[in-house]
């Protein structure tokens, strides 16, 4: 008899134990839930306040899109220094700048070009999902280019289209719209 309550305690023991073992699983899983969840509300609140940061620059013609990679027109991909590789709009003149890692033609002293021109033409729509498309022209000495920006409703998270009006050498730079004033851009020297 004694026998028997020891086996059944011992039985109620281990079911107890596994049950705990089992709400702390819960718990658990519960909990990184809410973390998961209130990180992801935190993002989208960062992206929206970016997003808006990024639309009233563009509205201000103030702005620069720092980009991560850059493609070629034959669909060559490269990672690039956001610093390094961008395209800025400040006061009326805009600035295209390339730096790549081992390039040999390097009029800007970072393996790349910078030219500048003055913006002109600037015509900035949104659509039905919030998407941004600023279209504009930059035309100096060293540019002549139509440039086309899709910036994604909700982000920051942008891509430009240029295309130089008198060569085939396009080129599109994805990365994130700042405010010019907060971009952390290095300009090489200018090409013309």
């Amino acid at each position: 008899m004694l026998f028997v309550a020891l086996v059944s305690m011992v039985g109620n023991m281990v079911v107890l134990a596994q049950s705990s073992r089992q709400e702390r699983r819960e718990a658990w899983r519960e909990a990184r839930k809410e973390r998961q969840a209130r990180a992801k509300a935190l993002e989208e609140l960062q992206d929206s306040v970016s997003f808006e940061e990024a639309v009233e620059a563009l509205q201000r013609g103030n702005w620069v899109l720092e980009a991560d990679n850059v493609i070629f027109r034959n669909g060559l991909m490269r990672y690039v220094s956001s610093n390094t590789n961008y395209v800025a709009v400040k006061n009326g003149e805009g600035t295209v700048q390339t730096a790549f890692d081992n390039f040999v033609y390097s009029p800007n002293g970072l393996g790349g070009v910078t030219v500048q021109g003055n913006v002109s033409d600037g015509k900035v729509s949104r659509d039905k999902d919030g998407n941004i498309f600023y279209n504009f022209s930059i035309f100096g000495g060293g540019i002549s280019a139509t440039l086309n920006l899709t910036m994604t409703g909700g982000t920051n998270e942008a891509s430009i289209y240029i295309s130089p009006n008198f060569n085939g050498n396009n080129l599109t730079m994805n990365g994130y719209i700042y405010p010019y004033e907060q971009a952390t851009i290095f300009q090489g020297t200018t090409s013309w």
